[in-house]
């Protein structure tokens, strides 16, 4: 199921990158960073998911931590930056497109989008699936139900490429940029102290990784690896995030300042 899930992902995205491609020309409506973003994303999604990975994920946390840094960090923002819904609406045949283009703009439906994927939202949206899926009682019984554990990837993923997304194709001026830049370093600051309180707990946070000994780590020395890798790794990709928008930010300003600071030329009456 998941294999299939991930074939028809990629076909849908690629017939529609192929049929606009076509249609517009290369590169326009998704251009070839973009694409190229959408299958680094993709292969980032099939390596953490992966059943050796996920088999593993099973046995030591810091397996576990690793797929959702993959899902949530990598895969996520590759993924919301490669233009998906332009790709899946050009896979659609070209009159159910435009209906339901169509159908979308006069209903409340882009009111709510715009809503929900504004970046106070998404910050929002992020921050409560990452501190609640770790409460113990929920991450635990993730561990023990399947279904559980898929909504869990499923939460962490989908809140991570809603905040992704609301971030890059947000609206951008000089507030837009300002306060996208306080929302990623917002989130790499609680993303790493949730972290950082894994990594220096004196006890075990989730009962089932204390059945699973190690030879090379205890579980303890587990935990605080997995901890380690939700505070630096993390972290340092928000950071990297937020000076990139924060460099934005610069050359928006710089930008305006100039037009701003134009000299106006008045008629003077001399032919």
């Amino acid at each position: 199921m998941l294999a299939g899930s991930l074939a028809v992902l990629l076909a849908v995205y690629g017939a529609g990158l192929i049929r606009l491609w076509r249609t517009a020309g290369y590169g326009r409506g998704i251009r070839p960073f973009e694409a190229a973003a959408f299958v680094a994303g993709w292969l980032t999604l099939a390596i953490a998911l992966s059943p050796p990975l996920d088999e593993w994920s099973d046995r030591w946390l810091a397996v576990h931590m690793i797929q959702h840094e993959l899902l949530m960090v990598i895969a996520a923002p590759l993924i919301a930056v490669s233009a998906p819904m332009i790709g899946t609406l050009w896979a659609m045949p070209a009159a159910i497109r435009h209906r339901l283009v169509d159908a979308i703009r006069r209903t409340p439906v882009a009111a709510a989008w715009s809503a929900v994927t504004s970046p106070a939202a998404v910050f929002v949206l992020y921050a409560v699936a990452l501190w609640i899926w770790h409460i113990p009682a929920l991450y635990d019984a993730a561990l023990a139900d399947e279904g559980v554990h898929v909504v869990q990837h499923l939460c962490f993923f989908g809140t991570a490429a809603l905040f992704w997304w609301g971030i890059a194709r947000g609206p951008h001026g000089r507030a837009g940029y300002g306060a996208a830049v306080l929302y990623v370093f917002g989130t790499a600051l609680h993303g790493g102290l949730l972290g950082a309180l894994m990594t220096v707990s004196p006890r075990i946070w989730y009962a089932p990784y204390l059945t699973h000994p190690s030879a090379s780590l205890t579980p303890l020395e587990d935990q605080q690896l997995a901890g380690l890798l939700m505070w630096v790794p993390a972290s340092i990709v928000f950071a990297a995030g937020a000076l990139v928008l924060f460099a934005g930010w610069l050359r928006q300003s710089d930008r305006l300042s100039r037009y701003q600071s134009r000299p106006t030329l008045t008629p003077t009456g001399i032919k």
